[in-house]
């Protein structure tokens, strides 16, 4: 196997035990961005030669005998949106273009802190929305890799990099995870800080990553868990033992609602037929649950809460970039401007309520099982609906994507898993369970 083939958990483990070297690693991953990244265009920025000088640098302190990090000389992806010290940040849009800023985001700190070396910036829509970057999807490039973080999932999905990482303020981790057939998790609201990332909503911002396994998902979200005072969502915690909870066996076999939700004929008829098939072999692990009335309006209660701290927090740009701006970018900016303050509180104050509305839930079952996007991966001049995304996002709750399913054409079709927020490390057991389970009934 060629190292860029190597999972992130085992190229950690090769790395420490000194069987490979991270400049192994990291040049064999670059020989094979030299070899797809042509067709894929998962890079926004990327220098050859500083990812292998950090590399370097990384075998030379193991030599030395000093202490080595979780992570440590293993290449990750970062998306265009975290600001990086040493790499230009320019948020998808011309009007940032050749920004670098003077420290690392929050994230990309703590990711060199576990000793990770930051192979490049990957593509993110304009401003971390809807508008399409460049990047297609590995498995046909005539269809998105979904959006906003597209880099980050391609580049993953073709082995660019064994680890990556992204933000969602609307299906921006789980949909291009499902389109391009990887691991996404995207961990409770406020868990991973998002200071000197490119804020688009505070209620509704995270930070998610992008893996081949559910190990490698669980570890690299754990490194980067913690307090910053510059975010004031986060709050002073032990770090979770995601990773070893993932691998570690659920006390009782876990139970999965199964929530078509509001927006069920939205799903294209591959996915109902899939998923109906799903919960057949899961038989007496799953039951059909339904929200209620309450949840029907959540997509709204998004809406309006994105549109307006996204106006508020785009204000500047939209007055200094004009024309630089996407159409659909400046209609969301216009359209958050015109929110009354009455309906934005009263939308806010629905995340916590709802919640409470979903612990019955969550008191009787594992996890919510349902779609992670429509259906397989449409034409490259959208990014996807994110419509089975946004509940999830709105309330805070802890989701992971397993590419599970395919349509007829082979294309990836995720299975959304969603867990009670704070209870990631169980979401993740949950996901490995069911993935176990699938694999033992091939």
């Amino acid at each position: 196997m060629s190292p860029s083939a190597l999972s992130l958990t085992q190229a950690v483990e090769d790395i420490r035990d000194g069987r490979i070297k991270s400049a192994e690693l990291v040049t064999d991953c670059l020989r094979r961005i030299a070899a797809t990244d042509e067709a894929i265009e998962a890079w926004a920025f990327l220098d050859p030669g500083l990812a292998m000088m950090q590399a370097e640098n990384a075998d030379l302190h193991r030599q030395k005998g000093n202490p080595t990090g979780p992570l440590h000389g293993v290449p990750v992806g970062v998306k265009d949106i975290f600001d990086t010290a040493d790499m230009p940040t320019e948020f998808g849009s011309p009007f940032w273009a050749g920004h670098t800023p003077r420290r690392d985001a929050a994230a990309v700190a703590k990711l060199r802190a576990a000793g990770a070396v930051i192979m490049g910036k990957t593509v993110t829509t304009e401003y971390a929305y809807f508008q399409p970057g460049k990047t297609k999807n590995p498995h046909d490039p005539a269809r998105t890799p979904g959006g906003s973080s597209s880099g980050s999932a391609a580049a993953v999905a073709t082995s660019m990099v064994p680890g990556a990482i992204g933000s969602q303020t609307n299906g921006s981790v789980i949909r291009p995870a499902a389109f391009c057939g990887v691991v996404g998790f995207k961990p409770t609201h406020g868990l991973i800080p998002r200071s000197g990332a490119l804020e688009l909503s505070r209620a509704l911002d995270h930070v998610g990553v992008f893996a081949r396994t559910i190990e490698d998902a669980a570890l690299l979200a754990e490194v980067m868990v913690g307090f910053d005072e510059e975010d004031l969502d986060t709050r002073p915690r032990a770090r979770p033992p995601f990773a070893a909870t993932a691998m570690s066996e659920p006390p009782l076999p876990p139970r999965f609602a199964f929530v078509r939700s509001h927006v069920w004929e939205q799903a294209a008829p591959v996915t109902r037929e899939a998923f109906g098939e799903l919960v057949e072999v899961l038989a007496e692990h799953a039951a059909a649950v339904d929200l209620g009335e309450r949840f029907a309006g959540t997509i709204d209660l998004h809406r309006v809460v994105m549109e307006t701290e996204m106006a508020h927090n785009l204000r500047r740009d939209y007055d200094k970039a004009g024309e630089q701006l996407s159409a659909v970018l400046r209609g969301l900016i216009e359209r958050g401007r015109t929110h009354r303050a009455v309906d934005y509180m009263a939308a806010l104050a629905g995340i916590e309520t709802l919640n409470g509305a979903l612990d019955d839930v969550f008191d009787e079952y594992d996890a919510v099982l349902t779609p992670a996007a429509p259906g397989e991966a449409p034409a490259i001049d959208s990014t996807g609906n994110p419509v089975f995304c946004t509940t999830w996002t709105y309330l805070g709750t802890p989701a992971v994507s397993l590419p599970l399913l395919a349509s007829e054409q082979g294309l990836p079709i995720g299975v959304q898993l969603v867990g009670r927020r704070g209870n990631d490390a169980r979401l993740l057991r949950t996901a490995r369970w069911l993935v176990n389970y699938l694999k033992d009934r091939d």
